[in-house]
C-alpha cells in the first residue's frame, strides 16, 4: 500500500501529460477533419466524373485500411522511400504526423456521413430557394446546413467520440499520449517498472472525457430539435 501511494503522485502527473498530448491531438483532428470532410463530400459528389472518381477512391482507399498503417506509412514512408524525414525524429514532428494522418481519415469518415446528411433534405427545398432567387451556395447555406446538421449530429457524434478513443493508437509511432504513459511504467519509467495498474487507470480519463462529450453533445442535439 505504501509503494502504491508514494507511486501514485509520479503516475498521475505522468498520465496528466500524456492525456494533454491526447487532447491537443483530439481537438487538432476534430478542426482539421471536420471542414475538410465537406470539401471531400462535395467532390464526391462532383458532376465532373474524373473529380468525383478521385474523391471515391480517396474515401475507398481511407475507410477500407486500417488508420494505424495509415499511421505507419504517413510518418515512415518519406524517410524509408522518400530518403526525406519531412517529420524529423521529435514528438513534435510525430504529432505533426499523427494530427496528419487523423484529420485525413476521419475527414473520409465525416464526408460520408456529410453526404447523407445532403441528400437526405427534400430536393423541393432546393427549387424554393431558386424560384426566390437564391444561388446554389445561398441554398446549401441559409436553408439545408441547419438541417443537415440537425440529421448527421447522432452519426458525427459516435464518430467523435471513438476519436477520443483511437487516439491511442498514435502509439504506434511513440507519440507519448495517455495510454504511452501509463504503459511506460511497466517498461520502468521514473524509477517505476513493472507496473501494470497505470495502463488501466487510462481508461479513467478516457471514460470522464466521453462523458462530458456525450452531455455537451446530447445537448446541442437538444438545441436542433426545433428542425424536427
Amino acid at each position: 500500500m505504501d509503494t502504491f501511494l508514494e507511486q501514485l503522485p509520479i503516475v498521475i502527473h505522468a498520465l496528466n501529460i500524456g492525456f494533454l498530448q491526447t487532447l491537443k491531438l483530439f481537438f487538432v483532428t476534430l478542426i482539421g477533419a471536420l471542414p475538410l470532410g465537406l470539401l471531400i463530400s462535395f467532390g464526391s459528389q462532383s458532376k465532373l466524373w474524373p473529380i468525383k472518381m478521385l474523391f471515391k477512391l480517396l474515401i475507398w482507399v481511407i475507410r477500407g485500411t486500417p488508420l494505424m498503417i495509415q499511421l505507419l506509412i504517413i510518418y515512415y514512408f518519406p524517410g524509408l522511400v522518400l530518403h526525406n524525414n519531412v517529420w524529423g525524429g521529435d514528438e513534435t514532428g510525430r504529432f505533426v504526423a499523427s494530427a496528419v494522418a487523423f484529420i485525413i481519415n476521419y475527414a473520409c469518415y465525416f464526408s460520408e456521413i456529410y453526404r447523407g446528411g445532403i441528400i437526405s433534405i427534400p430536393v423541393g427545398q432546393d427549387e424554393a430557394g431558386f424560384v426566390l432567387g437564391m444561388s446554389k451556395t445561398e441554398v446549401f447555406f441559409k436553408v439545408k446546413l441547419l438541417q443537415m446538421i440537425k440529421r448527421i449530429l447522432p452519426p458525427i457524434s459516435n464518430e467523435i467520440l471513438t476519436l477520443v478513443k483511437d487516439t491511442s493508437l498514435a502509439r504506434i509511432i511513440a507519440l507519448q499520449e495517455v495510454i504511452w504513459a501509463g504503459q511506460a511504467f511497466m517498461k520502468g519509467s521514473q524509477g517505476i517498472s513493472g507496473a501494470i495498474w497505470p495502463l488501466f487507470f487510462t481508461a479513467i480519463y478516457y471514460l470522464i472525457c466521453n462523458g462530458i462529450l456525450t452531455l455537451f453533445l446530447g445537448k446541442m442535439e437538444k438545441k436542433l430539435d426545433f428542425f424536427r
